[in-house]
């Protein structure tokens, strides 16, 4: 049976709702009263599925709710729902329009409900990306160090990068305790810490960025990340397997991780240096490795996944 969709979008102070393409259409506050109005509008056209785009946040609030209201909801990527506009031939851009066009994108591509993520699971990505920025800074303070000559302004660099690196290992210590106090990414950690390489910053953004690993075949997990060479081929031409899309922040990790591992393991060593013989650019090996990486790790998953589900 047709699913009967409302596209949702979600602006800092509005939900403009749109049930299918050219349905009905109302705007919402987005507070948890205009979120309750946005319910009784979906119950009364009989809707199954809400999907929002993902901005930056200020979807959070009424996906939760949703599903708190008993209204299966799903995200959804801009990027691909403002393609299918332009290859639609909607070149200009309304609220109304927008909501549409989720509505539509929802409905071609099959779109599946996705529960809201556990208050562990968000709690940990929270301090996950909070761990990132300070990371950040701490670099671009340390950058601007080099640079320094003048003592007072050296001095306040240096007051400001021990507060940034007491941070960083308070922040780290959050991380690890968050892990450790959920049983399934305790025994995951301590799996993918078997690899020579792999340390708890790199569990970290596992778990907090990637928490369908171990429940993916290897070709899902790839395209999931955007670890997987998309082909672009035509005709008789065969062009270059290019990476692109899925989770950065994971694919980054692993770009620096799978070096790391390289150094300490025979196969991907080896694996490298096959590559390399055989012509293939250092981008091509950096990719290479880091996918190899990221199918261990899935098989690490896997198998300590089927290990906590096998009765005692």
């Amino acid at each position: 049976m047709m699913k009967i969709i409302c596209g949702v979008d979600v602006s800092a102070s509005h939900l403009d709702a749109r049930v299918g393409m050219t349905g009905a259409f109302a705007r919402f506050d987005r507070t948890a009263t205009g979120i309750g109005e946005l319910g009784d509008f979906c119950r009364r056209h009989g809707v199954d599925l809400v999907v929002f785009e993902a901005t930056g946040g200020y979807e959070k609030l009424p996906f939760c709710l949703l599903w708190q209201q008993g209204l299966a909801c799903a995200l959804v990527n801009p990027r691909a729902v403002r393609d299918l506009a332009k290859g639609l031939g909607y070149l200009e851009k309304t609220d109304r329009l927008d909501a549409g066009i989720i509505a539509r994108f929802a409905e071609i591509t099959g779109v599946e409900p996705q529960a809201p993520r556990s208050g562990s699971q968000e709690r940990l990505r929270a301090l996950v990306d909070r761990l990132r920025q300070l990371v950040v800074m701490n670099g671009a303070e340390k950058n601007r160090a080099r640079l320094v000559e003048d003592e007072t302004v050296a001095a306040s660099l240096g007051r400001t990068r021990a507060h940034l690196e007491a941070e960083i290992r308070r922040i780290e210590g959050e991380v690890a305790s968050a892990i450790d106090d959920d049983p399934l990414w305790s025994t995951l950690g301590q799996a993918f810490r078997t690899i020579k390489g792999v340390a708890d910053r790199t569990v970290a953004v596992l778990a907090a960025l990637l928490p369908e690993i171990g429940t993916l075949d290897n070709k899902a997990i790839s395209k999931l990340v955007g670890l997987a060479p998309l082909a672009d081929d035509s005709g008789r031409r065969t062009g270059r397997r290019l990476v692109r899309g899925g989770r950065r922040d994971v694919r980054d990790i692993l770009f620096v991780v799978a070096e790391i591992v390289r150094r300490f393991n025979d196969d991907f060593r080896d694996f490298a240096k096959r590559l390399k013989e055989a012509g293939k650019p250092p981008k091509v090996i950096r990719v290479a490795l880091a996918h190899k990486l990221l199918i261990r790790l899935n098989a690490k998953a896997r198998q300590a996944r089927t290990g906590l589900a096998m009765p005692t």
